[in-house]
């Protein structure tokens, strides 16, 4: 019945989650060569963290969305998540895991290099990394030079602050950036490398700067209570020390108003990106990068949505729904499309702010100038095709036919068993 409440509640995700199952995927995943998609050498798939809407996705979901260079891409991402790896893992002692940081972007020029010590779900990607490296260094030059020079700046960022928590907002950029930020420029690079994208894409690296820092503020402001399940602190001191004594403090029950409080000062931080996305999508010309690049910002919008003055991120964990995010997917697929949904999460977030938060005048002055890059009138009518109303009796129609369909099964599965006895 929970199930059954919550198709009712949002009739249009039934609609969409069929309307994608039908079709409506070959709009964000267009067919690709298995064959010609990916070197010989690679033939493993790598569980990784889903993006900021929940839910899982593999190496290969990446290479799906994007076109050539996608072999590129997907290297790009593995060496990295090979690297992330390596800074996850808390087996690593310090005195072991500094050094590699700091060298590991050289280990792409060793054929034999490779970790096995490791203990983290995802050792895979360090226990075969002589296939990575292979694959890496059968790129073109171009290629190989971006993804060694992120590596390295990122190997270094991470170093950094394996021996120091996150104190100033200056902070918190400075180690989005290493982590997130890095990822966003160097995709960049690449793309305008292959030329399927123009030379400012690769060059303005601000923009690309602001394009991860927006997905990875996001992810930390919602995975607050499992960071500290797991003992990881990723809230800028800064800021949380205005509401509580200690982060861990902020998950009692006796501070949730001003957990609360806390949570919409980092969220209006993190729109403050949003801008300088809609400037980078709009620069984008070929469809399968726009859908790469775009989709995961949309989900993110629609997170910090969800998450603003909502007091169960301090209690569990705060997704989108799936039926939602296969909506932001298929409709995400050009700048009007994106700023219409940006507009309308937004307008969602504003319509929560609270009177007497701290930071309600400057959550309202960030989500004015995203109104005036976002105004409304984008074609989003596929969003709409049936009205909620009609949408919750059909729903209702089918619930009620599929319970009547099981009595029946069920009564008729036992008249057949008495007639056998």
């Amino acid at each position: 019945m929970e199930l059954l409440r919550k198709w009712l509640g949002h009739p249009e995700d039934i609609y969409n989650l069929l309307r994608f199952k039908m079709g409506g995927y070959r709009a964000v995943m267009p067919r690709i060569d298995p064959v010609s998609g990916t070197g010989r050498g690679m033939r493993f798939v790598i569980p990784v963290r889903g993006p900021a809407g929940g839910g899982g996705r593999t190496a290969a979901d990446d290479c799906f969305f994007s076109p050539l260079p996608r072999h590129a891409v997907c290297i790009f991402y593995l060496v990295l998540r090979a690297l992330d790896t390596i800074e996850d893992d808390m087996t690593i002692s310090l005195d072991v895991k500094v050094p590699m940081l700091h060298e590991f972007h050289s280990y792409l020029y060793q054929p034999e290099w490779k970790y096995m010590e490791s203990k983290e779900k995802d050792r895979q990607v360090l226990e075969d990394f002589p296939t990575i490296s292979m694959e890496f260094r059968n790129l073109s030059k171009v290629y190989q030079d971006v993804i060694s020079d992120i590596c390295h700046k990122m190997g270094v960022g991470m170093a950094e602050f394996l021996e120091k928590k996150v104190d100033s907002q200056h902070e918190w950029d400075k180690y989005c950036h290493y982590v997130a930020g890095l990822v966003g420029i160097g995709l960049s690079r690449l793309f305008s490398a292959s030329e399927l994208e123009d030379p400012i894409v690769g060059q303005d690296t601000e923009l690309a700067n602001s394009m991860g820092l927006f997905l990875q503020k996001t992810n930390i402001i919602r995975d607050y209570l499992e960071d500290q399940l797991e003992g990881r602190e990723f809230w800028p001191r800064e800021v949380w020390s205005r509401y509580a004594k200690k982060l861990s403090d902020l998950a009692k029950p006796e501070n949730i108003d001003m957990a609360v409080q806390c949570l919409n000062e980092l969220i209006t931080n993190a729109l403050h990106h949003v801008p300088d996305v809609l400037t980078y999508l709009s620069r984008l010309k070929n469809q399968s990068v726009f859908n790469f690049c775009a989709i995961p910002q949309v989900m993110a919008i629609a997170t910090l949505a969800a998450c603003y003055n909502n007091k169960q991120v301090f209690r569990g964990v705060v997704k989108i729904r799936k039926g939602q995010a296969v909506t932001l997917m298929m409709d995400a697929t050009n700048i009007q499309a994106v700023k219409a949904i940006m507009y309308q999460y937004v307008e969602e977030i504003y319509q929560k702010i609270p009177s007497t938060d701290p930071s309600s005048n400057k959550t309202q002055q960030v989500i004015a100038s995203i109104r005036a890059m976002s105004l409304p009138g984008s074609p989003m009518a596929s969003r709409h095709h049936y009205s909620p109303i009609y949408l919750s009796c059909a729903m209702l129609l089918a619930a009620l036919s599929w319970q009547y369909l099981s009595t029946i099964s069920k009564a008729t599965e036992e008249y057949v068993q008495a007639g056998e006895n």
